[in-house]
């Protein structure tokens, strides 16, 4: 903040809080008793721990365990109300939010609405390859990876089997290279045993990246260590490769290359909410918004921006703060601090910037298998992969969340086995007799023979 003079503040301050991801949720938790009143807008209801997504998207985990309701969070916290709205604009001259139900006026607004994924201009592409931000997502991804085994072993058509068990992940960032490895892992160890008539070994999974490298931000000995590892489990890793289209038959590379695949999945940028155009400014590449280095929103002090949807540079380097949840979760204990000050003190006055600390970043490739950079010590392979799993743990929200996941990784570790393999939210397979021998004729006084369908083992 620039401010020539201080600006007063009632007693009890209201902050009105956008979002329950990581910038808002931790910003909230540090004004837990605090000389202030706060009210969380979220348009769900539960906290989404979102590193471990495409473990839900690849079966290995349930909904449940990555996420936890708001409320429950702040069930002891009289100071902080919860409200399961979607906030739809900001006056920020009147410093009033607006929702379907109504409006709420602040003296402190945070806004961490987050981001969504950008197609760069090709939203028809969104219906054949989603994206992974939302548990909406994960499922949709899952059962279409579910289904697609399913429909393979039903399909006598070698090429269209061959379509059904290709998957295409496009963005060589963690999301893209997570989920790559995970399909690979369900594909190579979790359901073989499964399935008669198809061999899911043979499942192809191909990762397209545009840049030259995948996990662009991390050392370079850590990038060449996640392609070696992702080509030695059998992904298709294509860098320097970007995509020209996608449609329900597959993806089409500007190189002019055709892969055919029936399952792709976007994992290749984002962009800032819509919520933001309401904010009033112009608006930074990907829909985020500059921020002054305290992180608020220029001429208005009483307004931070956290989070993804936040284009900020650190107070101290100067440097652009990355989108990672680490980053997010300082800037929400931040602005907390910030609001407790001045809040205690009655005023809005000068502030310190924002000094984002790099604790590192990590990377999972599959089973045993792992990418770390930690303040500058590069490690790779099996203690990697156990300090990957220790600090999502760690990070992870509630008790139960916590010991269910280290029991499903124990599970999955120890018998090969992913234990969310359920199907749900779409029509019955359509079977057209692909499968056994044909019906044999009846005459036209017979009742005709029930037709038998084999299938593989339900999951």
């Amino acid at each position: 903040m620039n401010a020539d003079a201080a600006i007063p503040l009632p007693k009890n301050p209201k902050v009105i809080v956008i979002g329950g991801g990581f910038a808002g949720l931790n910003c909230a938790k540090s004004l837990k008793k605090k000389p202030v009143q706060v009210q969380i807008f979220d348009k769900t209801n539960y906290h989404l721990f979102q590193p471990l997504l495409y473990q839900v998207a690849s079966a290995a985990l349930s909904p449940a365990d990555i996420a936890r309701p708001i409320r429950q969070v702040f069930r002891d916290t009289p100071n902080i109300d919860v409200l399961m709205a979607e906030i739809t604009s900001i006056d920020v001259e009147n410093k009033r939010v607006f929702y379907d139900g109504g409006s709420s006026e602040y003296d402190y607004l945070v806004v961490a609405a987050g981001a969504v994924y950008s197609y760069f201009g090709h939203d028809n592409w969104e219906k054949h390859a989603p994206g992974l931000k939302t548990l909406d997502d994960a499922l949709e991804i899952r059962r279409r990876v579910l289904l697609a085994f399913e429909e393979a072993e039903q399909e006598e058509d070698p090429e269209a089997r061959e379509r059904q068990l290709t998957f295409v992940i496009v963005g060589g960032g963690p999301t893209g290279v997570e989920m790559a490895g995970a399909i690979k892992e369900i594909a190579v160890n979790s359901i073989p045993s499964d399935f008669r008539r198809i061999d899911t070994k043979h499942a192809r999974v191909i990762l397209i990246e545009a840049a030259d490298c995948l996990l662009p931000p991390m050392p370079e000995k850590l990038r060449n260590q996640a392609k070696k590892d992702l080509e030695k489990i059998g992904v298709e890793v294509h860098l320097g490769e970007m995509v020209s289209d996608i449609d329900a038959e597959g993806v089409t590379l500007k190189s002019g290359k055709r892969i055919l695949a029936r399952n792709v999945v976007w994992a290749a940028g984002v962009k800032g909410v819509p919520l933001a155009e309401s904010l009033g400014r112009e608006l930074a590449r990907g829909g985020r918004v500059e921020v002054e280095s305290d992180l608020t929103l220029p001429g208005h002090p009483e307004v931070f921006i956290v989070g993804d949807l936040a284009l900020a540079k650190d107070a101290k380097t100067g440097k652009v703060i990355p989108g990672l949840a680490p980053a997010a979760i300082q800037m929400g204990k931040y602005v907390a601090d910030v609001i407790e000050k001045e809040a205690k003190a009655g005023q809005i006055s000068e502030r310190k910037g924002f000094h984002y600390v790099d604790r590192g970043a990590m990377a999972t490739i599959g089973r045993h298998r792992a990418v770390a950079d930690v303040k500058g010590w590069e490690v790779t392979g099996y203690l990697a992969w156990w300090m990957w799993g220790v600090i999502h743990i760690f990070f992870l929200i509630g008790f139960r969340n916590k010991l269910f996941v280290v029991m499903s990784w124990l599970w999955s570790n120890l018998l090969f086995a992913k234990g969310a393999r359920l199907i749900t939210g779409f029509p019955r397979i359509e079977v057209k007799k692909r499968i056994g021998k044909p019906k044999e004729e009846t005459t036209p006084t017979e009742e005709p023979a029930s037709e038998k369908v084999s299938s593989g083992a339900n999951q």
